[in-house]
C-alpha cells in the first residue's frame, strides 16, 4: 500500500505563528508515516534557515523553497542546507496535484 502524502505551503515570515504550526504539523505527519512535502513561498522563504524546518528535511520531509521568492526577498542561499531544494512553481503545482491532502498557511 502506498503512503499518504501531505503537502504544506508556508508563505508567512519567521515572526508569524504559522511557522511553529507548520513545523509541528509536518513533524507529526512524519511520525505517523506520511510522506511530507513542504513548500516555502513569498515571505515563507525567509524561514529557510529555521532550525525546526531544517530538521524536518533531515527527518525525511521533502522541503522546497521558491528560488524567485528568495531573490525577491533578498534571502541568501549561500549556506542553504542540502536538504532544502530551490525550485519554481512547477514543483508546487505537482505537489498540489500529487498529494492526498494539501494545506496552505498564509
Amino acid at each position: 500500500m502506498q503512503k499518504q502524502k501531505l503537502g504544506v505551503l508556508l508563505s508567512t515570515p519567521p515572526s508569524h505563528p504559522n511557522v511553529k504550526t507548520v513545523a509541528h504539523l509536518c513533524d507529526e505527519g512524519l511520525r505517523s508515516g506520511v510522506d511530507v512535502y513542504l513548500y516555502l513561498i513569498d515571505e515563507g522563504v525567509k524561514n529557510i534557515d529555521n532550525p525546526d524546518l531544517v530538521s524536518l528535511s533531515r527527518s525525511g520531509a521533502k522541503v522546497f523553497a521558491c528560488a524567485y521568492g528568495c531573490q525577491q526577498h533578498h534571502v541568501s542561499t549561500a549556506t542553504l542546507d542540502p536538504g532544502i531544494q530551490l525550485c519554481g512553481l512547477v514543483v508546487l503545482s505537482n505537489m498540489m496535484n500529487g498529494c492526498d491532502r494539501f494545506v496552505a498557511f498564509n
